[in-house]
């Protein structure tokens, strides 16, 4: 089954690619003498590379044959790499005109140099991603503090307690923890990503075909359902369950197994989803935002826009319930479904929006972050022409940090000075685990790791480790170090 390029190296490629499924994957193998490289991806795109000495050339040899023979076992055949070309990624795309409405007060405006998808507005900080695969933090008073360089574009910026996670279009969740963004999760060959979300370690995934997946902290498969429909647009995790909206409504799955435990039907497809602690939210394409129990599906309250909602967000528990269209409006609703106001952003359709303490995110068709004064005194105004002088700000001066699968080396002194703690990577049952081996941490409990610096029996020093919330696991956060 090789396909020998010369003697020395021999390389076999290897492609797996599905007309009507999804997958398009490549796996490679290249022998030179002892040195045996692995390099495995979509179809593409350069993928992951990893290379291992072996102890001889007939080793070597010996192991390469039996990477291609499980490979071919799965279906994949020998290619000639470039015929078959990288598939089309979806990208959100939206008609934004112009709003008819009264200017929103906006108090500060960041222009990210890309359409921008993703917001995550925490205490301290904002986060926008874009489709350049540029990622900038922000403070809440509109001052750039860092930028992040991923791969590919940004679907969406998700957050589970204190870390924080960027979707990208090369179908990888990158961890933004550290000074170097790394990968965290890798979703299967076979899925789109439209949306995702996380808790407690747990990742959803809605799919352009409609389709739900969960994977585990170490990025592994937990289950998936297909559903009737397509354009999963909206997906939402809690402690006990994951909600996923697509062309044919709502549906709650218990988080452990993935039984279906309700679906509600939408006016429209669902667009965009948000939650609070009983509710869901689901903005549709035939204007509407409906408001649903998470107990049951059962819909409190329903908010009409004028045009399709392509955004929607609430304040905490629901008091206030916002959207925007693809007519560059938002609109406020109170909860019982009065309209109490609508603007224009004055900087593109929203792609996504978060609120908090008084204040409306907004990421916009034309790369914006804008920040949005929602407080009754300011909106009153505006809608009577009067406007605060919106800051423009820049981000020129801020370098970008690309994401990375380098580390620094450090010698096991370090461990003594008491700076990090140290992890080992181990092969466990054909899987690579990470664990914990500083005192007084329980050395049973599997670490989240960045995935490509994973290397069985090679020890890390990492500068944090963190229990999970429900004490599952732990997790590596800040400096990655390998140590010698």
């Amino acid at each position: 089954m090789s396909a020998t390029v010369s003697a020395d190296p021999q390389v076999t490629y290897l492609e797996l690619s599905e007309d009507q499924g999804s997958a398009h994957k490549f796996y490679e193998v290249t022998v030179r003498g002892a040195e045996l490289t692995l390099r495995y991806g979509r179809i593409g795109e350069p993928g992951t590379t990893k290379t291992t000495v072996c102890p001889s050339p007939e080793k070597a040899a010996a192991t390469a044959a039996k990477k291609i023979g499980e490979k071919v076992r799965k279906g994949y055949a020998p290619a000639v790499q470039g015929v078959r070309q990288r598939r089309a990624v979806t990208r959100r795309q939206i008609t934004s005109t112009r709003s008819t409405a009264h200017q929103a007060p906006l108090l500060w405006r960041f222009r990210s140099g890309s359409p921008a998808f993703g917001v995550y507005v925490g205490e301290e900080h904002a986060w926008v991603g874009n489709e350049k695969g540029d990622v900038y933090t922000l403070t809440t008073d509109g001052q750039v503090t860092g930028r992040f360089g991923l791969p590919d574009g940004v679907k969406c910026i998700v957050a589970d307690d204190w870390w924080i996670y960027a979707g990208c279009d090369d179908g990888k969740v990158y961890d933004l923890g550290g000074k170097v963004p790394r990968v965290a999760y890798e979703i299967a060959q076979d899925v789109d990503i439209y949306w995702l979300d996380i808790h407690d370690g747990v990742l959803g995934v809605a799919d352009e075909r409609g389709g739900l997946t969960t994977v585990d902290h170490e990025d592994e498969f937990q289950w998936r359902r297909n559903a009737q429909g397509s354009s999963g647009w909206m997906v939402r995790c809690d402690a006990d369950a994951v909600y996923h909206g697509w062309s044919a409504g709502v549906a709650r799955y218990a988080k452990r197994g993935g039984d279906q435990l309700w679906h509600t039907r939408t006016k429209g497809g669902v667009l965009f989803g948000w939650q609070e602690r009983d509710e869901v939210f689901a903005g549709t394409s035939q204007g509407w935002v409906h408001r649903l129990r998470k107990s049951d599906g059962a819909e409190v309250a329903a908010y009409k826009c004028d045009a399709s909602v392509f955004s929607c967000a609430a304040s905490p528990d629901g008091e206030f319930v916002f959207a925007g269209d693809n007519h560059s409006s938002v609109y406020c609703f109170a909860a019982d479904g009065t309209r109490l106001w609508k603007l224009g952003t004055g900087c593109g359709s929203a792609y996504s929006m978060q609120y908090r303490d008084g204040r409306l995110y907004l990421v916009t068709t034309d790369g914006s972050l804008a920040c949005l004064d929602a407080s009754q005194g300011a909106v009153q105004a505006a809608e009577q022409g009067t406007l605060p002088t919106t800051a423009e700000v820049s981000g020129a001066h801020v370098e970008r940090v690309a994401a990375s699968t380098e580390l620094e080396t450090v010698s096991v002194a370090a461990v003594a000075s008491g700076s990090g703690v140290e992890v080992e990577c181990v092969a466990e049952n054909g899987r690579l685990r990470v664990r914990v081996v500083s005192p007084g941490y329980d050395s049973a409990m599997r670490v989240q790791f960045p995935k490509d610096v994973r290397i069985a029996g090679a020890r890390y020093l990492v500068a944090e480790v963190h229990a999970s919330a429900s004490g599952g696991f732990y997790r590596a956060r800040g400096e990655i170090k390998r140590l010698l």
